[in-house]
């Protein structure tokens, strides 16, 4: 049995009644809005922590539940960074956990499959993916996400939309350019997934530490979230954002034309969102389903319509690179290789150099 404190069963309580939850913030590793969905006769719950929003998951969870008679779910969203340090203390302390942990900060979770935080699960969904998106049948990716440059069409004239990231440079390379303090970009210290496509870039590129000079002499704005520097593209306080999530982009885009989206062609760095079983999880059968669920066609068709697999980087007959070539998209695989970004001197240099580059106020 699971047992709760009694501000989970005030929330429990609300969540009773259909209301989502504004969490109060001010406590660490506390979620930031708490949902829950559920079938008319609900006898079990399966408690899903995701990064995803609630709004832009629900679909996927709603459609879940059309296949189920009897289930509810308590969704969780939160912060990558928070998600990490709550996981790996329940494993720690072996505690009861979430049922489903769900993250886009993909090199956290390969670092709690490989400190035995997760449980294996083998189905015919499971096998079906490619090895890049399954590691050691404990995590498995589920989404496709593109990170992209969003500009605000209404301001940025044509001629000046980046298309690469020397582009970009470009732009910025201006003592009086226009886009000072008018460029915005994760805050990686507040954002795990910020910090992964930062830590990527690094590696990848050879224009990182021009990128990281130029951001810092034209006063870029750091943000820990997509839907916030997005909302801040479309309304003009920023022109451009760099390394957003192409699936955030796209959806603010269906319902405001004033934002525009660019898959930068020099490369595009391609995201799977993580999702594992935690040891300590009650309800692994539904679980197990939950995921199995999102691997098959009606799955995937769910997280399509959310813009989770993003059309952005298939043609109608799914073939990939609608807009740019193959060799260009570099896709965010699951494997040991990321853990370099979670060791501890590795990320306190790269943390340390981010520092000098914007020393907080």
């Amino acid at each position: 049995m699971r047992h709760r404190s009694t501000c989970w069963a005030a929330l429990s309580f609300l969540l009773s009644l259909g209301l989502a939850v504004q969490v109060t913030q001010g406590f660490a590793n506390e979620p930031e809005l708490i949902e829950r969905f559920e079938t008319p006769s609900a006898t079990q719950t399966l408690i899903v922590r995701s990064t995803a929003d609630i709004s832009i998951y629900a679909p996927v969870v709603e459609a879940f539940l059309e296949t189920q008679s009897d289930l509810a779910i308590v969704y969780e969203q939160w912060g990558s960074n928070d998600l990490y340090s709550q996981t790996r203390q329940e494993c720690r302390e072996d505690a009861p956990a979430a049922d489903v942990v769900i993250s886009s900060g993909v090199h956290q979770m390969v670092k709690l499959v490989n400190e035995a935080c997760a449980q294996s699960h083998v189905s015919r969904e499971t096998e079906q993916l490619p090895p890049a998106l399954r590691w050691r049948d404990e995590l498995w990716g589920i989404t496709r996400e593109p990170a992209v440059v969003v500009y605000n069409q209404e301001l940025v004239p044509p001629d000046e939309v980046p298309k690469s990231r020397f582009d970009l440079l470009d732009l910025l390379r201006p003592t009086y350019t226009r886009y000072a303090g008018r460029i915005a970009t994760y805050d990686i210290e507040r954002s795990g997934l910020g910090y992964l496509f930062a830590f990527i870039d690094a590696q990848e590129a050879s224009t990182f530490g021009a990128l990281q000079e130029a951001f810092v002499r034209t006063q870029a704005v750091l943000s820990c979230c997509s839907s916030d520097i997005i909302r801040g593209v479309a309304e003009g306080r920023y022109l451009i954002a760099y390394n957003v999530l192409g699936s955030y982009a796209q959806g603010y885009q269906q319902t405001d034309d004033r934002i525009g989206i660019v898959l930068p062609s020099d490369y595009t760095l391609v995201l799977s969102r993580a999702l594992m079983i935690p040891k300590g999880a009650d309800n692994t059968a539904a679980a197990a389903e939950f995921l199995d669920f999102q691997l098959s066609p009606a799955g995937q068709r769910a997280l399509r319509e959310a813009l989770l697999i993003s059309p952005l980087l298939e043609t109608e007959e799914g073939a990939e690179g609608e807009t740019l070539s193959s060799t260009a998209l570099r896709p965010i695989g699951l494997s040991p290789s990321l853990m370099v970004a979670r060791d501890q001197l590795t990320r306190e240099t790269f943390l340390k150099r981010w520092r000098v580059t914007f020393p907080v106020p």
